[in-house]
């Protein structure tokens, strides 16, 4: 009670807020006048008088207010709209880098532009992140309008479009748009690349993020991974699914709570009885370790057979398994399921079987977006998860009032015994919604209750238009004939559809569909004037009926998605009523108690077609939701424990990659390197304090042998009196000195500098790809090590830091060794290029050899990579003797070209120094 007199003697601290940034908004308004009068070459003056004025010191906040009336007038002008206040209001939100919660209708897509022009002044890039490609496109061209007028670049990124020199242009624009998978994924793989020159981003500096839970949240629990492809194993997948049908229902257990299915001991034993008849038991036992990979696959078949619903979570569409966005309703085109489950889902349905793939690089969109340097965004629905916006991403949310005030009525939830009654209901609605000219908007929370419902409506010879992933292409003008007077469509989800349900139709959809290209000036003003009439008399029609009907035909897991579809009516003053019909069938109420409601209202003499009607069933449905809602929350916050601490790894890699992609000699990391193995293998040999005799010689020349190619002396070393392992270790690193001077002496300098990047970056890439392999079987595993009592969290940070330091030493490695590789081969091929030609040889036989002296960097790169054997095996006998008195510099009386010390003069098959 006190807190409640206290706001209204205060106001609540979004109130509070609000007040504070009104004097900046009366700034503005101020500055209008002046503004109009300009001529739009003054207008289109002022961006490079504000750029000035950025160069010479002043800040972005100090120039808000006319950068803001600037593009006010630029708006009318340009798309015939005026920025309102609480418009302003939410461009100064995003600004200051904060979420602007504003009502869908509310113009949210005309208030990224303020931020956007303020921000793209500094030239360093605004990147606009918008739900799908259909509105990327559509924004960057229709705001692109404003932009352009006042003389900034602006373009777009999508899926359709590719990786390169086109990408790389739109980065470069003052202003890109794009989806979050799009910048994400190009992220990665500019992180792949092996020049600067092939990168597309040029830095995170700014970002506005429309429907924004949407996408940090929603979207959250899935990284974004590049893949590769492995082995095709589609045969195995097709034997593993035959075996789920086998299995008996008291033989596994499933969790729609948790979203698990497990196998139970008697399913057990039937797995193993049915593996042993189709000869794929290896050893006694299910629980032996040569059948782990079987099991694993078999306990993924269980999961596609009963946690994956056709129409719900994915359809097949061309004969692929597409995923369904549970949020959003929408496709996922590209996105496959890991692990071998997407596999797993082929086999059940039948389709061609794709094979598993290899990460290759990946990031959730958690830790992408936190590169950003300033991070804002823009939804109808934010308050809610408030609390995670902020321990998350740092980020507030600020509510901001509606243009004029909401007359839309929220009745109170319906409940019903059976969906079948709830569905009869509904239709009724429907039915009576029709005959008095009132748009109806049907929200369903899956494909297959969309496509049920439909059904109904076509035997009751009902018009209507569906809405889901099926029919993504058509989302928009579906979308803006749904304020028709009884017009009846049924959708999936409305969470960032981007196109408004205007009561009357959308004028510019009609525009953009009635009026051809080849029309004239008259016959398009004519056109236009028609459209414009008749969607004023249409708007009077759904105005006199009430405005849009949302009906919802049940509660979704989330308050949120279920306000997004709420918020579709009701917009900028218009009239509308939303209403929520439930069964106890419905999924959130059957797993959260509905079949005790259900026997209930069976014991009571429910009769058939009768609800129930209460507030306080309707605050147990949304404490149902809030449970499923914090469930999620937990599972996307424990998503990024475990990715922030490969987020760790994977900065400290991308970091010191680039850094060496920007230097133009890394000369200096390769003998670092060289040098750190050689301490390494010194150290790992011949332990410090140890004696003589416990020192593992033959290991140290083995080692030495295979990274080094050198054939060192250490067992002489090792008998000289009072030697110890600092020396042996300086005599180690400066044979490999004096080793690495001899091979690269007659190879350009520039040309070195190019293989030693190319050896550098390839190392690189090749060990984080094994790494991030191992962290992904740990991470499968590590959760086994909580039954120990240890905390499976600091399990993986610290197994994860082991992993990462063994990478490192990896790394040191694997360049060494590369380069010893590539110069010793190139050292061959020079000798052997020098050596006299037969006397049968051609003017082309010298050609030939002009041709091969010229090998690129990355030829020399690419004959690395075969780690090809030891350099001076010979070509053949020599008789005992042979070689002495010959020096060993000298050419090795063998006829192979190579030094005697390079060939058949070598000591214990390796290099000698």
């Amino acid at each position: 009670m006190m807190l409640n007199i206290a706001k209204k003697l205060f106001g609540t601290e979004n109130d509070r807020k609000l007040k504070k940034l009104q004097p900046i908004v009366d700034k503005i308004n101020a500055l209008e006048p002046d503004f109009v009068s300009l001529t739009d070459e003054q207008l289109k003056a002022k961006t490079v008088e504000f750029r000035t004025r950025f160069d010479g010191g002043e800040s972005l906040d100090d120039m808000l207010p006319e950068a803001f009336a600037t593009v006010r007038e630029a708006a009318k002008r340009t798309l015939g709209q005026r920025h309102y206040d609480v418009q302003l209001i939410g461009g100064i939100t995003l600004h200051r880098g904060e979420i602007a919660e504003m009502r869908t209708g509310e113009g949210k897509t005309l208030v990224s532009t303020l931020a956007a022009y303020l921000n793209g002044l500094t030239g360093r890039g605004v990147h606009i992140v918008t739900v799908n490609d259909y509105l990327a496109k559509r924004d960057s061209e229709w705001m692109g309008q404003i932009y352009n007028f006042l003389g900034l670049t602006v373009d777009c990124i999508n899926n359709h479009d590719p990786y390169g020199n086109q990408r790389k242009a739109a980065y470069a624009c003052d202003i890109t748009y794009g989806t979050n998978n799009e910048y994400g994924f190009d992220y990665l793989r500019d992180n792949m690349k092996y020049s600067l020159e092939e990168m597309s981003q040029r830095g995170h500096v700014y970002t506005i993020i429309d429907e924004i839970d949407s996408i940090l949240i929603d979207e959250a629990r899935t990284p974004l991974i590049i893949s590769g492809p492995t082995d095709d194993k589609s045969d195995f997948y097709q034997r593993i699914n035959t075996i789920i049908p086998d299995i008996t229902e008291d033989g596994y257990d499933v969790d729609e709570k948790a979203r698990t299915a497990t196998f139970n001991e008697k399913g057990n034993e039937q797995i193993e009885a049915i593996l042993r008849g189709l000869g794929m038991l290896e050893g006694e036992s299910l629980y032996d370790v040569e059948n782990v990979t079987v099991v694993h696959h078999i306990n993924q078949a269980l999961k596609a057979h009963k946690l994956f619903v056709q129409d719900k979570d994915y359809i097949v569409k061309d004969g692929e398994v597409v995923l369904i966005d549970e949020f959003t309703g929408r496709m996922m085109d590209g996105r496959r399921l890991s692990e071998g489950l997407h596999q797993a889902i082929e086999a059940k349905e039948g389709v061609e079987i794709k094979p598993e793939n290899q990460t290759l690089a990946s990031i959730t969109l958690q830790n992408y977006f936190r590169l950003y340097e300033k991070l804002s965004g823009m939804t109808g629905t934010a308050e809610t998860e408030a609390s995670e916006f902020f321990d998350i991403y740092k980020l507030e949310v600020l509510v901001i009032p509606t243009n004029r005030p909401i007359q839309r009525i929220d009745d109170q939830d319906e409940i019903y015994r059976t969906e079948r009654e709830k569905f009869n209901i509904i239709i009724d609605e429907i039915i009576e919604c029709k005959k008095k000219g009132q748009p109806v908007l049907v929200g369903t929370v899956s494909i297959e209750k969309s496509e049920a419902l439909a059904r109904i409506l076509v035997e009751r010879n009902i018009e209507h238009k569906v809405l889901n992933a099926r029919f993504h292409e058509e989302e928009a003008a579906i979308v803006a004939l749904a304020g028709v007077p009884g017009a009846v469509t049924i959708a999936t989800n409305m969470a960032g559809r981007g196109t408004d349900i205007q009561l009357g139709g959308n004028f510019e959809m009609r525009v953009e569909q009635e009026i051809p290209e080849t029309a004239t000036e008259a016959e398009r003003e004519a056109q236009t004037a028609r459209i414009k009439a008749e969607i004023a008399v249409l708007r009077e029609e759904a105005l006199n009926a009430g405005g849009l009907y949302v009906l919802g035909t049940e509660r979704h897991e989330s308050r949120r998605i279920d306000n997004q579809l709420r918020g579709r009516t009701g917009r900028q003053g218009d009239p509308g009523r939303s209403k929520f019909y439930l069964s106890t069938e419905d999924d959130l109420m059957r797993i959260f108690g509905g079949d005790r409601l259900k026997a209930m209202m069976s014991k009571l003499g429910w009769e058939e077609g009768e609800n129930l009607t209460n507030r306080f069933m309707t605050k147990a449905v949304e404490r149902a939701q809030v449970r499923v809602e914090t469930r999620n929350f937990d599972i996307r916050k424990n998503l990024l424990k475990y990715d922030d601490v490969m987020n760790d790894q994977r900065k400290t890699i991308f970091d010191q990659r680039m850094e060496f992609m920007t230097d133009d000699d890394v000369s200096d990391v390769i003998e670092d390197f060289r040098h750190q193995l050689c301490e390494e293998l010194i150290e790992k040999h011949v332990p410090k304090k140890a004696y003589a005799e416990q020192w593992d010689i033959k290991g140290l020349e083995a080692r030495t042998g295979e990274l080094l190619r050198m054939s060192v002396p250490f067992d002489e070393w090792a008998a000289e009196e009072g030697i110890a392992d600092e020396e042996m270790r300086e005599r180690l690193i400066k044979s490999s000195d004096l080793m690495f001077a001899e091979l690269t002496k007659n190879i350009p300098e520039d040309a070195m500098h190019r293989v030693e990047k190319d050896i550098l970056l390839q190392v690189i890439d090749l060990n984080w790809r094994e790494h991030l392999q191992q962290l992904d079987a740990l991470k499968s595993v590590i959760g086994m090590r909580a039954y120990g009592q240890r905390d499976p969290l600091n399990e993986y940070k610290s197994e994860a830091f082991t992993l990462f330091d063994n990478l490192l030493t990896d790394l040191r490695e694997g360049v060494t060794k590369a380069m010893t590789n590539v110069l010793m081969q190139e050292m061959e091929r020079q000798a052997q290029a020098q050596a006299p030609a037969p006397s049968t040889a051609s003017s082309t036989g010298s050609s030939a050899t002009r041709r091969s002296s010229a090998r690129s960097p990355m030829d020399m790169v690419t004959a690395a990579a075969a780690a090809a054997p030891a350099v001076g095996s010979g070509t053949g006998t020599l008789p005992e003797g042979a070689l002495d008195g010959i020096s060993r510099n000298a050419p090795c009386p063998c006829g192979s070209g190579l030094k005697v010390k390079q060939c058949h003069g070598k000591v214990g098959g390796t290099q000698s120094f």
